[in-house]
Formats: structure tokens, sequence, C-alpha cells
């Protein structure tokens, strides 16, 4: 009488794995191919966009970071690094840069973005101290550019270099996309089989 085979246990014994398929070597792309995706990429960045896009985060996150501190009565100096992350998305979306002018746009409108949130948050608090109207506070602190100068510097405190510092960072970093040779080659491989398609 015949056994009948038993099923191979896993854990135990070896069992064959299938040979590997065989990997078919990707064609070579043409340099020609790699610099015209490249000039195309170049040629879609709009550095009024990135800027607009910049100045616009860098107010809306001024705008939030006053009203939260306002609100809760803390300063809280996290809300520059969200400031200058948002000022960096801003960039990167409406500009579609690949060079680093944009990261230095992205790097200063955090700047900017971090000191007008300070700055609308010392109004925000005086009217709310003073039970003044809030936008005429504003508006009348802003068009004082000397006593503004000598009231960031009253308030300065060494904690401000850091957070600025980081947002300065997050700016610069996500305002721009650096094309890596890999995405060039995989741009022009999609590019030349659209052309082939059509």
């Amino acid at each position: 009488m015949s056994e009948t085979p038993q099923p191979a246990n896993p854990l135990f014994d070896s069992v064959e794995s299938p040979a590997p398929a065989p990997s078919v070597p990707e064609e070579p792309i043409d340099p020609e191919s790699i610099k015209e995706s490249l000039n195309d990429l170049s040629a879609r960045q709009t550095l009024l966009g990135g800027i607009g896009g910049g100045f616009i985060s860098a107010i809306v996150g001024a705008v939030i970071w006053a009203a939260v501190t306002v609100v809760t009565g803390y300063q809280i100096g996290w809300m520059a690094v969200g400031v200058g992350f948002l000022v960096g998305l801003g960039v990167r979306k409406y500009g579609r840069g690949i060079t680093p002018v944009y990261g230095a746009i992205g790097a200063a409108l955090s700047l900017f973005g971090c000191l007008l949130g300070n700055v609308l948050t010392l109004g925000g608090w005086h009217a709310q101290q003073q039970g003044l109207p809030l936008i005429e506070t504003e508006l009348a602190l802003l068009s004082n550019p000397v006593g503004l100068g000598q009231l960031l510097i009253k308030t300065f405190h060494p904690m401000d270099i850091l957070f600025y510092g980081i947002a300065v960072y997050e700016g610069y970093k996500f305002s721009f996309h650096e094309i890596s040779e890999r995405e060039l080659a995989a741009l022009a491989r999609t590019a030349k089989e659209e052309k082939l398609h059509v």
C-alpha cells in the first residue's frame, strides 16, 4: 500500500520558491529627451504666481496665528513654524518652481508672515485690553512703521530666533521641487510613450 505524500509544512520544510521572472532592462533615455523634459518644467514656472501664492499664504498664516494667540492669551511660538509651512506650500503650488530662487522667495515671505503675525497679535492684545476697535487698532499700528519697529524690538524674545529660523527653513524647503535624474528620466519616458500613441 502506497503512502500518501504529506503536505509541506512551511515552518519546517523548505519549499522551493518559483524562479523570479526575468527583469526587462529599461531602454536608455536619450539625453535630449531629458533636456526637453527639464525645459518643459522650467517653462511651467511662474515667479509672479509663486510670489502671489506665498504672499497670500503669509497673510492667512499671520491672521490665524494672531487670532489663536489673542483668543488663548498665549504666545505660541510654534505658530511661526506653521506659517513657514503654509507659505512654502503656497509658493510651490502657484509658482511650480524647480529652482532655489523659489526657495529664497518662500524663506523671505515666511519671515514676513512671522513678523506680521507678531504685529497683529500685539495689536489684538492692545485692542482687547483697552477696549478699542480691533481693525482700527491694527491699521493704526501697521501705518506707523517706526513705532512698529520699536514695538517689535521691545517685545523681542531670544526664542523668536529659533522659531523664525525654523519657519524660514521650512519656507525655503517646501517652496520648490528639486527634480532628480530618475524623475526626469521617468518624465522623458512618459513623453516618449505619449508621442508613440499619438
